[in-house]
């Protein structure tokens, strides 16, 4: 059964078949790609503990920082895979659920850490193995050296974007 992107490929061909629509159908899958694994695998996970995907974001980004004494929230938003837009509410609302805690900075006044509680930890530590798990699970049609060759594609595109 034709996906979305090949069906709009499809329709553009009967009516603009002069234009190339490999990019396009190319971005259309990669788009629903994401929103299917984003809505359909990932949220309902985090769900199950009480985050949304910012939240999950944020406690990884400090887990595997190995950073103890914490980051700040600017290092934080730079290191997680999601947009500075909405860190401060993200991390007010992790500390309100005791996740993690915000200290000052032992050597600029100015600055805070955001460091994982003793409660954030665990919750992380409990979480990782079912996200490897469902990544697993969603890369589950591509062979080994399928993921492989979609990882290394994937990389040299968003190497190429941000040259």
């Amino acid at each position: 059964m034709p996906d979305r992107a090949s069906r709009a490929a499809a329709q553009w061909a009967v009516q603009r078949p002069e234009l190339d629509m490999l990019p396009m159908e190319a971005l259309g899958r990669l788009h629903e790609t994401s929103i299917l694994v984003a809505r359909e695998r990932q949220a309902p996970l985090y769900a199950r503990y009480g985050l949304q995907q910012g939240e999950f974001d944020a406690l990884a980004t400090l887990r595997r920082s190995g950073v103890p004494e914490g980051l700040t929230p600017t290092a934080l938003f730079e290191a997680a895979m999601m947009s500075s837009g909405g860190m401060t509410a993200r991390i007010d609302r992790l500390e309100k659920a005791g996740l993690v805690e915000r200290r000052p900075h032992p050597t600029d006044r100015r600055a805070t850490l955001v460091r994982l509680t003793d409660k954030g930890f665990d919750l992380i530590e409990t979480i990782m193995p079912e996200h490897e798990e469902a990544a697993r699970d969603i890369l589950a049609p591509l062979s080994l050296d399928e993921q492989k060759t979609l990882n290394a594609l994937l990389a040299r595109l968003i190497g190429g974007l941000c040259d």
